[in-house]
């Protein structure tokens, strides 16, 4: 095979494995099912299906025409139940975590021999070793340890205890997960060398945490050991008597899937002539099953047109996958958001199919699919550009699969186009209800116009406008109640979403307020100095705001450590520079696990997370240098303990974020600042982020670059400006009697 086609094939497989590609591989394959299922088991066999019913009284027969096969779902569900439940959890015995357990008692061993040696008293033994093992060890128990003349011989016969104990493993048993497994026995997968060992025995015989220390208790009575190692072993080896054997998820769902694929479907055999339904007679649950199955398999007749629906879903599908992302909205879709597309796609394509042929007081159902929500929903949660590409795509997949006629397609192209730029500049969520009313308004339009195009009769007018109108005002009403739940799933920063995040009396800023005022002031002028910059160059100033809000949250676990809280007093006078750096970079990572554990929009989040990118803390890097200089060491100095853990920023918003804390920070150390000294400073500040690196995948031009510098000089000339000196009251008072 040529060299570009496999390429080619690599490239395609690399596609299939990623979770967006089949996420859009399952949504079409559900399309599809739907569709085809719907176009060759809804038609009736020798009469109308609706007729028959569990518990109703048969009006006719049905007799199987031919021999036919199908699977019996309720048989097979609880076979493949049954022998699910005989699947044991899968446990793995981590020799990592054994070696580190008998690693540490080595070291408690050799710190006690050692100790014992050179301490002069039970006491300062006891306390030597409290030391290195702070709370693993009562006093009493240190003390008699010191007072033991059999020392050697305790940590000797301790020492092959703990190694039979952890051989045989200590369990870490999860809190849920092995409800449908197996009852009586789990398995066991050891690291043998190079091979792999795996062992099933009874769950009553394996050791879990709380029964660790009975379990050495029982051992050295079962075994002919000096009484006084009962003394000693179960209370020295508790702190060292870890789980070393962890459930295993992966290996677990393994087997049940091994099980699944090969376990046989429980299959029912109809004869050709078989009464399916017998006239007279009540319909029992298993003759509507058999019925069910006769109409799956009814000759498939119309192939023409279930390939012609396969091509249209194929074409639609690769449509989306093919826009959905940089080429539409400048950025690719999360995952989560590729999850929400292609569910709302199939939603939308299987949910027309099935009310096809359902009318509503002689009015088709179609015109109550909810074409707006959807719409609306992606116009929110992802960009108005894409919703725009669904409003023309959603309705064409159910005109072209037979679910839409043409009257029907123009009624949802219209409320979906007006869905897509409803919401321009909604701030407020009842801005949703205004939006309702204008697609409201819209459909009503709409469907006067499909019915002057049917030439309608007058009497169909009322209850068609009706509905027309219930449904852009049910779409807008519904969407206040399922946005907020996506908003927070897929953490979308949507303009509603930052305005809530905005409010500076949310529980988290009060506390960074009370914690560490220095970075709440320093947030709230980085956030100005942001949503201004943002402003004049066109980027999201309401983003660039929240970001700035938060991204100083990992200041709230050390505040003390940062000069804006500091007072008369900097702890890092008395602190190694490589610690303080390692203090100063921790705020990074900590801010951004405190964003996601407030659920905070990824936006946000990548502002906290990117907001020094990966730059050098000077300060500490060069008084490490310094000290070496002074110390004559030659030990080298990493500039990468010195350097933040972030990535550059990813995002105009981010960078100037960046740039917005840089420059706050550092005009904060100028002496009678001036515009033109502020104007020059914050020139140097952005020229050595460029010069670094750290904006290079933001997409700032240099005219951006430009204005920023000039939103930040206005904003921090007006802050910092001088101020006249006023004379002293005692001077005044003075003056005046003077």
């Amino acid at each position: 095979m040529p060299e570009k086609w496999t390429t080619f094939f690599d490239t395609i497989l690399l596609s299939v494995k990623k979770k967006s590609t089949q996420a859009w591989i399952a949504s079409f394959l559900l399309c599809l099912a739907v569709v085809l299922f719907n176009e060759n088991t809804n038609r009736s066999i020798g009469g109308n299906i609706a007729e028959f019913a569990v518990g109703r009284v048969a009006e006719r027969d049905v007799i199987a025409d031919r021999d036919f096969s199908y699977v019996d779902e309720t048989a097979t569900r609880l076979r493949l139940e049954a022998l699910e439940r005989l699947v044991p959890a899968v446990f793995i015995s981590s020799e990592v975590v054994s070696a580190e357990l008998r690693n540490r008692w080595n070291h408690f061993i050799f710190m006690a021999e050692r100790h014992n040696t050179e301490a002069q008293s039970a006491q300062a033994f006891s306390l030597a070793l409290q030391s290195e093992f702070p709370g693993d060890f009562s006093d009493d128990i240190l003390t008699r340890l010191y007072q033991s003349q059999y020392l050697h011989e305790i940590f000797s016969n301790c020492t092959v205890i703990l190694d039979s104990v952890l051989s045989r493993g200590i369990f870490s048993m999860p809190q849920t997960g092995l409800e449908n497994l197996n009852p009586d026995m789990v398995e066991l997968i050891r690291q043998s060398g190079s091979r792999l060992e795996q062992e099933r025995f009874p769950i009553r015989n394996i050791i879990n945490s709380q029964q660790s220390v009975e379990a050495v208790r029982a051992y050295v009575e079962s075994g002919q050991y000096n009484p006084i190692i009962l003394q000693f072993a179960p209370e020295l080896l508790r702190p060292f008597l870890m789980p070393n054997v962890f459930y295993s998820s992966e290996d677990t769902d393994r087997n049940l899937n091994a099980i699944r694929l090969t376990s046989e479907p429980v299959m029912r055999h109809i004869d050709q002539g078989t009464h399916i339904i017998r006239r007279g007679f009540v319909i029992t649950q298993e003759e509507m099953e058999n019925f069910h199955a006769l109409r799956l398999n009814f000759p498939r007749n119309n192939l023409s047109a279930s390939f012609a629906h396969l091509l249209f879903l194929l074409m639609l599908f690769i449509l989306l996958f093919y826009f959905s992302g940089r080429r539409m909205i400048g950025r690719q879709l999360r995952d989560s958001e590729v999850f929400l597309v292609s569910g709302l796609t199939a939603l939308y394509i299987t949910g027309a199919v099935l009310v096809r042929d359902v009318y509503i007081m002689s009015i088709p159902a179609s015109i109550l699919v909810p074409t707006a929500l959807i719409i609306m929903l992606n116009s929110i949660l992802i960009h108005p550009r894409f919703a725009l590409l669904l409003a023309f795509t959603l309705p064409l997949g159910a005109f072209l699969t037979g679910s839409f006629d043409s009257q029907a397609y123009f009624f949802a192209l219209v409320s979906g186009v007006v869905a897509a730029y409803s919401l321009q500049g909604a701030e407020k969520r009842m801005d949703l209800v205004k939006a309702g009313l204008i697609i409201a308004a819209a459909n009503l339009v709409a469907m006067m116009a499909v019915l002057l195009w049917q030439n309608s009769q007058v009497s169909l007018y009322p209850i068609s406008l009706f509905w027309a109108a219930f449904n852009g005002i049910a779409s807008g009403m519904l969407i206040l109640g399922v946005l907020s739940p996506l908003e927070h799933v897929l953490k979308a920063a949507t303009s509603f979403r930052l305005i809530e995040l905005s409010d500076l009396n949310v529980p988290i800023l009060r506390r960074l307020f009370t914690t560490a005022p220095g970075t709440y002031s320093h947030s709230i002028m980085v956030a100005n100095l942001a949503e201004a910059a943002c402003q004049d160059i066109g980027a999201n100033p309401l983003l660039a705001r929240v970001g700035a809000y938060y991204h100083d949250l990992g200041k709230m676990e050390n505040p003390d450590y940062f000069v804006e809280n500091q007072t008369d007093y900097n702890r890092h006078d008395d602190m190694p520079p490589r610690l303080s750096a390692t203090v100063i970079r921790s705020h990074v990572k900590l801010g951004v696990e405190k964003a996601r554990q407030l659920g905070l929009p990824e936006e946000v989040i990548e502002i906290v997370g990117e907001h020094h990118g990966n730059s050098l803390i000077t300060w500490f890097y060069d008084k490490a240098l310094k000290q070496e200089s002074e110390q004559q060491k030659k030990t080298a100095i990493n500039m990468e303990d010195f350097s933040y853990p972030g990535d550059t920023p990813q995002s105009r918003e981010s960078a100037v974020v960046m740039l917005a804390d840089v420059a706050e920070a550092a005009v904060r150390t100028l002496e009678k600042p001036t515009a033109s000294k502020i104007e020059k400073f914050v020139q140097e500040l952005i020229a050595r982020k460029v010069e670094t690196g750290q904006l290079a995948n933001s997409e700032l031009t240099f005219r951006d670059l430009e204005v920023i510098k000039n939103a930040f000089v206005r904003a921090l000339a007006g802050y910092y400006h001088s101020r006249i000196e006023y004379p002293k009251l005692d001077e005044i008072i003075k003056n005046e009697q003077g």
